[in-house]
């Protein structure tokens, strides 16, 4: 597929549009469907397409594997760290209602970190499983 270039300019033009997508799926999920595991699969699913359109190679110099094991686990840190940060402002573990003086704007910071964690963590687990999977049965250099 790397030398069809019609399939190499529809991706292109594609491809900011799935990205800008997952944004408002992730950026919604507070008001509506969606959330940070629907984001984080769809910008996953970006890179996979991209992956396979351009190459593999391509696709790691865009999205290099150790910034992808750091996604892993910064999202997960950010999840614990929303619920850490409510302990400490007297609140429960993920307590969202301490972490403003409005408990209203407090859940909704709190859902919105939470839902940043997770999305963070998904595309990195997914684009994880798909590079060891594009990787297998090559020879290690």
């Amino acid at each position: 597929m790397k030398n069809d270039l019609i399939l190499r300019v529809v991706g292109k033009l594609l491809i900011p549009f799935i990205l800008l997508f997952a944004l408002y799926v992730q950026f919604h999920g507070d008001f509506g469907p969606g959330g940070g595991f629907q984001a984080g699969v769809i910008l996953a699913a970006s890179v996979v397409f991209y992956a396979l359109i351009f190459g593999h190679d391509a696709a790691m110099k865009v999205v290099p594997e150790p910034l992808v094991e750091s996604m892993m686990a910064l999202g997960v840190l950010i999840y614990g760290g929303v619920g850490i940060f409510g302990l400490l402002l007297g609140g429960n573990f993920l307590d969202y209602f301490v972490l403003d003086t409005n408990p209203v704007l407090g859940q909704h910071r709190g859902i919105f970190w939470v839902e940043v964690g997770v999305a963070t963590t998904v595309s990195g687990v997914m684009l994880k499983i798909f590079y060891m999977f594009a990787r297998r049965g090559k020879v290690d250099e």
